[in-house]
């Protein structure tokens, strides 16, 4: 496959080899003979119908220190002179992130983008799952401070998060006997204008948050987030650790929900989060995953996600 792909993402000169998906997918691409490129979103420009990047040429290599090696910036025509685009830059999803998929959408149908810009803003990871809300723990998402406490005062045991956070970023577990629920609701309200993101606390979370890879609508496999000892979080960025995990009956009937929509938006890889057969987020941004299922299934969703850009493409 002969391509020229452009990759708007974080500097790739921390990128972990053994655990990036955006390494992993340059790899992946390069091994089918693609030339690379890398920006980042503050090089990507709109001036009177061009859209430009100021993209380093890129060779990766698995290297630890040294995932990259990189040449002089060039100016790149983002429609005319590269077949693809991956926005994988990491969240938050704020108004750079939609002005940047606002951007990028202009370039269909001359440019390929995975994910679909369109819906990846449209699709954000927390609200994402309002549209299956049979499958989602008890959630609230509001600003008044009174529907807030009614919320905690059924469920007592409760996560408090932004909704346009990532990471593991700024989650707090407050449990009944907890003072300090007001002072932090007080907290988050004063820093943005944004609604909060409240949701029951899921025991089940000490048995680990599974994070599920699917590639064009199809599950691919999955493994457990297991959080160290006394926290709730499991993101593995916060010291969560990976473990190999098959999918239950409740996994596959929430990826089977939810898979023929993803695949029809043009969410090409997608990372779900379920505890205990519940779902919590949809990551369209910049899943993160792609290695830990390959090392413990088998199966490699970077190799899978560029057959179906090769069929996309082919296809247009």
């Amino acid at each position: 496959m002969s391509l020229r792909v452009a990759i708007q993402t974080d500097p790739l000169e921390t990128a972990v080899v053994e655990s990036n998906t955006t390494f992993a997918l340059a790899e992946a691409a390069q091994k089918i003979g693609a030339e690379l490129f890398e920006y980042q979103p503050e090089n990507l420009s709109y001036r009177e119908g061009r859209i430009t990047a100021y993209a380093r040429p890129m060779t990766v290599q698995r290297v630890p220190g040294t995932p990259a090696l990189f040449k002089d910036r060039i100016t790149l025509d983002l429609r005319d002179d590269v077949d693809v685009v991956l926005m994988r830059q990491d969240p938050p999803f704020d108004m750079a992130y939609i002005t940047a998929c606002h951007i990028l959408e202009l370039l269909a149908p001359d440019t390929l983008v995975m994910n679909d810009p369109a819906h990846v803003r449209s699709g954000p990871e927390k609200l994402y799952p309002l549209l299956v809300p049979e499958f989602m723990p008890p959630t609230l998402i509001s600003r008044d401070t009174d529907e807030i406490t009614a919320f905690r005062a059924d469920h007592k045991d409760v996560i408090i998060k932004p909704l346009y956070g990532f990471g593991g970023g700024d989650v707090f577990r407050v449990k009944p006997d907890d003072s300090n629920f007001g002072a932090l609701v007080e907290l988050f309200l004063g820093r943005t204008r944004e609604p909060l993101i409240v949701q029951a606390f899921l025991p089940a979370v000490s048995e680990g948050d599974k994070r599920i890879i699917l590639i064009d609508g199809e599950a691919v496999g999955g493994f457990n987030r297991v959080p160290l000892k006394g926290h709730a979080r499991s993101n593995l960025a916060v010291g969560g650790t990976a473990e190999p995990s098959e999918l239950s009956a409740a996994d596959q009937a929430i990826c089977d929900a939810i898979g023929p929509d993803l695949k029809a938006r043009g969410q090409v890889l997608v990372g779900i989060d379920v505890i205990g057969g519940r779902l919590t987020e949809v990551n369209n941004t910049s899943p993160t995953g792609v290695q830990q299922v390959r090392d413990f299934t088998g199966r490699d969703p970077a190799a899978m996600f560029w057959q179906v850009v090769h069929d996309k493409l082919a296809n247009k």
